[in-house]
Protein backbone atom coordinates (compact mmCIF):
# COMPACT_ATOMS: atom_id res chain seq x y z
CA UNK A 1 0.00 0.00 0.00
CA UNK A 2 1.41 2.99 -0.91
CA UNK A 3 0.73 6.51 1.04
CA UNK A 4 -0.58 9.81 -1.27
CA UNK A 5 -0.88 13.03 -0.20
CA UNK A 6 -4.66 12.75 -0.27
CA UNK A 7 -4.54 9.54 2.09
CA UNK A 8 -2.40 11.19 4.26
CA UNK A 9 -5.09 14.20 4.67
CA UNK A 10 -7.52 11.98 4.94
CA UNK A 11 -6.37 9.66 7.39
CA UNK A 12 -4.85 12.74 9.87
CA UNK A 13 -7.93 13.78 11.22
CA UNK A 14 -8.75 10.23 11.93
CA UNK A 15 -5.65 9.24 13.59
CA UNK A 16 -5.63 12.98 16.04
CA UNK A 17 -9.21 11.68 16.99
CA UNK A 18 -7.86 8.05 17.86
CA UNK A 19 -5.21 8.91 19.46
CA UNK A 20 -6.80 11.65 21.35
CA UNK A 21 -9.10 8.74 22.69
CA UNK A 22 -5.94 6.72 23.50
CA UNK A 23 -4.98 9.43 25.87
CA UNK A 24 -7.97 10.41 27.22
CA UNK A 25 -8.64 6.77 28.39
CA UNK A 26 -9.04 6.76 32.24
CA UNK A 27 -6.75 5.27 34.66
CA UNK A 28 -7.46 1.56 35.75
CA UNK A 29 -8.14 3.12 39.58
CA UNK A 30 -9.83 6.35 40.41
CA UNK A 31 -7.76 8.59 42.37
CA UNK A 32 -7.56 11.69 43.15
CA UNK A 33 -3.92 13.58 42.91
CA UNK A 34 -2.65 9.80 42.87
CA UNK A 35 -4.45 9.20 45.80
CA UNK A 36 -7.00 6.20 45.68
CA UNK A 37 -10.80 6.51 47.24
CA UNK A 38 -10.37 9.50 48.75
CA UNK A 39 -7.85 8.51 51.28
CA UNK A 40 -10.03 6.28 52.34
CA UNK A 41 -9.09 3.04 54.39
CA UNK A 42 -10.61 0.19 52.13
CA UNK A 43 -9.74 -2.21 54.89
CA UNK A 44 -11.76 -0.55 57.59
CA UNK A 45 -14.58 -0.80 55.36
CA UNK A 46 -14.66 -4.93 56.12
CA UNK A 47 -13.26 -4.37 59.60
CA UNK A 48 -15.44 -1.07 60.80
CA UNK A 49 -18.04 -1.43 58.33
CA UNK A 50 -18.04 2.19 57.88
CA UNK A 51 -15.65 4.53 55.90
CA UNK A 52 -12.61 5.88 57.84
CA UNK A 53 -9.67 8.51 57.06
CA UNK A 54 -6.45 7.01 56.06
CA UNK A 55 -3.17 8.54 56.47
CA UNK A 56 -0.35 10.02 54.20
CA UNK A 57 2.03 8.16 56.93
CA UNK A 58 0.50 4.63 56.56
CA UNK A 59 0.47 4.22 52.59
CA UNK A 60 0.95 1.10 50.64
CA UNK A 61 1.52 1.84 46.36
CA UNK A 62 -0.63 -0.68 44.36
CA UNK A 63 -2.02 -0.23 40.56
CA UNK A 64 -0.56 3.26 39.75
CA UNK A 65 -2.39 4.70 42.83
CA UNK A 66 -1.26 5.21 46.89
CA UNK A 67 -3.28 3.73 48.81
CA UNK A 68 -4.07 5.35 52.20
CA UNK A 69 -4.76 3.12 55.82
CA UNK A 70 -5.31 4.33 59.22
CA UNK A 71 -3.44 1.57 60.76
CA UNK A 72 -0.52 -0.50 59.96
CA UNK A 73 -2.07 -3.69 60.42
CA UNK A 74 -4.68 -2.64 57.70
CA UNK A 75 -1.88 -1.56 55.39
CA UNK A 76 -0.11 -5.03 55.68
CA UNK A 77 -3.80 -6.82 55.31
CA UNK A 78 -4.49 -4.97 52.11
CA UNK A 79 -0.50 -5.75 50.88
CA UNK A 80 -0.95 -9.34 51.84
CA UNK A 81 -4.43 -9.26 49.48
CA UNK A 82 -5.79 -6.47 47.60
CA UNK A 83 -8.00 -7.53 45.50
CA UNK A 84 -10.15 -8.70 48.55
CA UNK A 85 -10.06 -5.07 49.95
CA UNK A 86 -9.83 -2.84 46.67
CA UNK A 87 -13.05 -1.79 45.65
CA UNK A 88 -14.76 -3.07 42.52
CA UNK A 89 -14.41 -1.39 39.13
CA UNK A 90 -11.20 0.77 39.64
CA UNK A 91 -13.06 2.35 42.87
CA UNK A 92 -15.12 4.22 40.01
CA UNK A 93 -18.98 4.34 40.72
CA UNK A 94 -20.79 1.04 40.96
CA UNK A 95 -23.87 2.76 39.10
CA UNK A 96 -22.21 4.58 36.03
CA UNK A 97 -19.84 1.35 35.37
CA UNK A 98 -23.41 -0.59 35.12
CA UNK A 99 -24.76 1.98 32.57
CA UNK A 100 -21.55 2.23 30.88
CA UNK A 101 -19.40 5.19 32.02
CA UNK A 102 -16.97 6.42 34.65
CA UNK A 103 -17.72 8.47 37.81
CA UNK A 104 -15.88 8.90 41.01
CA UNK A 105 -17.09 8.14 44.13
CA UNK A 106 -17.37 9.54 47.84
CA UNK A 107 -16.37 7.46 50.53
CA UNK A 108 -19.84 7.60 52.44
CA UNK A 109 -21.58 5.80 49.30
CA UNK A 110 -20.59 2.34 49.71
CA UNK A 111 -21.83 -1.15 50.08
CA UNK A 112 -20.01 -4.97 50.48
CA UNK A 113 -21.73 -7.28 48.61
CA UNK A 114 -20.84 -10.81 48.59
CA UNK A 115 -17.34 -9.95 50.03
CA UNK A 116 -16.90 -7.35 47.87
CA UNK A 117 -16.77 -3.25 48.66
CA UNK A 118 -18.70 -0.95 46.26
CA UNK A 119 -19.15 2.49 45.52
CA UNK A 120 -20.95 5.01 44.36
CA UNK A 121 -20.63 9.05 43.19
CA UNK A 122 -23.27 9.77 45.65
CA UNK A 123 -26.25 8.75 47.89
CA UNK A 124 -28.91 9.05 45.37
CA UNK A 125 -26.52 7.12 42.60
CA UNK A 126 -26.44 4.47 45.55
CA UNK A 127 -30.00 4.55 45.72
CA UNK A 128 -30.43 4.08 41.99
CA UNK A 129 -27.51 0.85 42.30
CA UNK A 130 -29.56 -0.58 45.31
CA UNK A 131 -32.69 -0.71 43.31
CA UNK A 132 -31.09 -3.87 40.75
CA UNK A 133 -28.22 -4.90 43.17
CA UNK A 134 -27.68 -8.28 41.05
CA UNK A 135 -28.56 -6.79 38.09
CA UNK A 136 -26.28 -3.63 37.84
CA UNK A 137 -23.09 -5.80 39.27
CA UNK A 138 -23.91 -8.08 36.05
CA UNK A 139 -23.86 -5.17 34.00
CA UNK A 140 -20.68 -3.50 35.78
CA UNK A 141 -18.72 -6.73 35.29
CA UNK A 142 -19.60 -6.64 31.55
CA UNK A 143 -18.91 -3.00 30.54
CA UNK A 144 -15.53 -3.60 33.30
CA UNK A 145 -12.98 -2.77 32.55
CA UNK A 146 -13.95 -1.33 28.33
CA UNK A 147 -15.91 1.89 29.96
CA UNK A 148 -12.19 3.34 30.87
CA UNK A 149 -11.54 3.51 27.35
Amino acid sequence: MSLTRRTLLISAPLAALVAGRALAMSPQIYAEDGIAVDGSDVVAYFTQGMPVAGSADISYDWMGATWLFSTEENRDMFAATPDAYAPQFGGYCAYAVSQGYTAPTIPEAWRIVDGKLYLNFSLRAQELWLQDVPGNIAKGNANWPGVLN
